[in-house]
């Protein structure tokens, strides 16, 4: 089976944004027999929709949409598939429910907007976004098949593997059992975990494959499965699960697609266990992830962000010899800050990160990118330097990651 990508938003178009989804899709779909055989970005513009969609379905049978399906007035998509399809923008209850219950949640007025984000074509069958606002949207047409999704990476991929994945199957007569199993693996770069798993990936069946997904210093291992036979996928699926926990041992961290914040924070409820921490070039950032999980107040207790040399002198009390004869980015400076969190927040654990994000502040001796971090749980304290790649964002990212898998290793050490 083959099929057609279009990625709609003026962002892609001109570098601000970079399209993920595409890619993504291909990687899932793929395994399953199913072949790109186009993917165009193009930007929010009636006429250009128009254009694609033409142009897909005359060389494919079903056509994957992203992007453009926003609350603001310059995402155009819903009304232009409105016009190619026929039919009126009717109001859909289910959706207005939907969005109504996304905002209570988070405790936020809803505005007109975002409440029109429930009137869609009248020619669609729409897929409940459990994870976003913006409706999925199934479109019919002689035998031909449209989905338009919203450019949210987010969403997109975790609506294409909960809902529009098997609804592809099913409505082109797969009986494909689908089985995915997913791994969160630290302490490998991508390609030395290839090498790693090479042997590993030649004897996987023809209908398991095995994908890669690195970011920041964190692997996700993606198992997926495609067979006639639901229990023969269902035991070959733990069979290979298995194989790869013996292959890699503690270096798998979790299974499941869980964040990093997520991961620890089990750890330290487990073992009773209270955090803080302590920051100056992440900014809050380390903080930030750790109280996005939900339930993160049983053991999360808070946070000094040290920006200042005189902060952490006065209030985590970072020697001022040290200070002057080390600098803020060294290994006593931010050992000591770690003690001195736990020690203002009480806490059984700590970590602190001291280091140069840029894109300036860089030195000879401390370039850009470097990055000292520790981890504390009890009386012990451990720490390294890292010289992390990337802009300022992309240093903060990493430099989060690697302090919360040094503190991982630290409590796994516990139990």
């Amino acid at each position: 089976m083959e099929y057609s990508t279009i990625v709609i938003g003026d962002e892609l178009l001109i570098g601000q944004v970079t399209d993920t989804n595409s890619g993504w899709i291909a990687r899932h779909l793929t395994p399953l027999g199913w072949d790109p055989k186009s993917v165009k970005v193009i930007a929010d513009n009636a006429d250009e929709i128009f254009k694609a969609i033409d142009e897909a379905f005359a060389t494919t049978d079903v056509v994957l949409m992203t992007g453009g399906l926003g609350p603001t007035k310059d995402d155009i998509t819903k009304a232009t598939l409105c016009r190619y399809f026929g039919g009126e923008m009717v109001l859909n209850e289910d959706v207005k429910k939907n969005v109504d219950a996304q905002f209570k949640r988070r405790g936020i007025p809803m505005n007109r907007l975002t409440a029109g984000q429930a009137m869609v074509p009248s020619t669609c069958r729409v897929i409940q976004n459990d994870v976003g606002t913006a409706p999925i949207m199934w479109f019919e047409r002689d035998g031909k098949v449209l989905v338009s999704m919203p450019g949210v990476p987010q969403e997109t991929q975790t609506m294409m593997e909960r809902s529009v994945i098997p609804q592809l199957l099913k409505h082109f007569h797969s009986d494909l059992d689908l089985e995915y199993r997913t791994f969160v693996v630290i302490d490998y770069a991508e390609s030395a975990l290839a090498e790693k798993l090479e042997d590993y990936e030649k004897q996987l069946p023809s209908y398991i494959h095995l994908a890669y997904l690195p970011k920041h210093g964190i692997i996700r291992l993606r198992l997926t499965g495609a067979h006639h036979d639901a229990n023969v996928i269902k035991a070959n699926m733990e069979q290979q699960s298995a194989q790869l926990h013996r292959i890699l041992g503690n270096s798998i961290i979790a299974d499941g697609d869980k964040p990093l914040a997520l991961i620890v924070g089990e750890r330290l409820r487990s073992l009773g266990l209270t955090l803080s921490t302590a920051e100056s070039c992440t900014g809050g950032n380390v903080a930030h992830v750790i109280t996005e999980i939900a339930g993160s107040s049983d053991y999360f207790m808070g946070s000094v962000v040290s920006y200042s040399n005189d902060v952490k002198q006065r209030v985590l009390g970072v020697d001022e010899t040290i200070l002057a004869t080390c600098g803020a980015v060294s290994q006593p400076v931010v050992e000591q800050m770690a003690n001195g969190v736990s020690h203002v927040c009480r806490t059984h654990c700590a970590v602190a990160t001291s280091g140069v994000a840029g894109p300036g502040g860089g030195s000879k001796d401390k370039p850009v990118g470097t990055v000292w971090m520790a981890a504390k749980v009890g009386d012990i304290v451990v720490s390294q330097c890292m010289h992390l790649p990337g802009e300022r964002c992309q240093v903060i990212e990493r430099a989060t990651n690697q302090v919360l898998i040094m503190l991982l290793k630290l409590l796994r050490e516990m139990e």
